[in-house]
């Protein structure tokens, strides 16, 4: 029987969500908890008369649509299957064997997926408080660092570096390392940390900037991310693209969901207001949970064992977290914001469990 190639079966394959049955109530996606926005349902159902045409290899009307919001060029958009295709097309891209990729120890788990993918060697730098730390970074930086990735806000924290320090970090690093932030949540972060400061970043030609519409807009389903690249960039990471990757109906969709960015806003803002009260309850049962600039929280207990216990009792209810011992984080849970009745149900199970 044929084998796959040594460094695939060396793999591990990359670790999927657990979604319980069809009754089950999934806070474990990062979903958004809100239906899209009317234009962009609209645009989609319209755009499926032209579903025996193969897609826009351009994303046209799409990097137009993102261009216009963000104050873009529209040559320096991709877009992509979701982020996670950028991701593993820059990895491919920028490292490889005697190559390394560095992240950090909570950051977006299919980068160490994507950099074995490559060959390439996968490094954590620690992060202190859940939190990305810039000096820890820089201290895990070597001569075979080829990219760094920070998720900003992080993923499955919750938490957020300033602006600031994005900007420090990368003026401290080697001018040949190309830095990947990672914004799949920036859209709850904008408000208060405006974004082109980190997308003027791109034009020194050393850093890349990705999105979704997977959280704030509320299209997991459409799969659909974007990027802002150095032009030169661009056109090494368009080589691995699969072409026609987004669909006809994804992109529609998402060019009509970025158009349409007061209902955007309001998703943000609910969701927002539904994240910070569940925080609250939980802080009040004596968990500990970081502040969350995402759509989901951290839910640290005091110990793998409670946390083990709140899981069993959510399941029995037909409710699931993310557990988080893959990262290292075997005393919490990770919750994303759900309806408000989900959440109060939630509480009152974790109470009962505390208790």
């Amino acid at each position: 029987m044929i084998e796959s190639i040594p460094s695939v079966k060396a793999m591990a394959a990359y670790a999927l969500a657990d979604l319980g049955d069809v009754e089950t109530v999934s806070l474990a996606q990062n979903e958004s908890a809100f239906p899209a926005s009317p234009a962009a349902l609209a645009a989609g159902r319209a755009a499926m008369e032209q579903a025996h045409l193969y897609p826009d290899p351009d994303w046209s009307d799409l990097r137009t649509a993102i261009a216009e919001r963000h104050g873009l060029s529209a040559g320096q958009i991709l877009c992509g299957a979701g982020s996670m295709e950028l991701i593993g097309c820059l990895v491919r891209a920028y490292a490889g064997p005697g190559r390394q990729v560095l992240g950090t120890e909570f950051g977006y788990a299919y980068v160490a997926s994507a950099a074995a993918q490559a060959q390439a060697e996968y490094l954590k730098a620690p992060e202190l408080g859940l939190t990305v730390s810039v000096d820890r970074i820089l201290d895990c930086v070597t001569e075979k660092t080829s990219i760094v990735f920070v998720c900003n806000p992080g993923n499955p924290t919750g938490t957020l570096l300033p602006n600031s320090e994005i900007i420090r970090l990368r003026e401290k690093l080697p001018g040949d390392v190309l830095l990947v932030v990672d914004q799949a949540y920036a859209e709850f972060a904008d408000a208060q940390h405006d974004p082109s400061e980190i997308f003027a970043l791109v034009e020194q030609g050393n850093t890349v900037v990705t999105r979704t519409f997977s959280k704030a807009y509320a299209l997991a389903g459409a799969r659909v991310g974007w990027g802002c690249f150095p032009l030169p960039v661009a056109r090494e990471v368009r080589k691995l693209l699969n072409p026609n990757n987004v669909s006809v109906a994804s992109q529609a969709m998402a060019a009509a969901a970025m158009r349409d960015g007061d209902y955007t806003e309001q998703i943000v803002r609910q969701s927002s207001a539904l994240r910070d009260r569940f925080a609250v309850q939980c802080r009040e049962l004596g968990l500990e949970v970081p502040e969350s600039h995402t759509n989901f929280v951290l839910i640290r207990f005091p110990d793998e064992a409670l946390a083990k216990a709140a899981d069993s009792a959510l399941r029995q209810e037909k409710l699931l977290m993310r557990g988080m011992g893959g990262y290292g984080l075997s005393d919490c849970l990770r919750a994303t914001v759900c309806r408000e009745e989900i959440m109060e149900q939630c509480v009152r199970i974790l109470r009962e469990v505390l208790s």
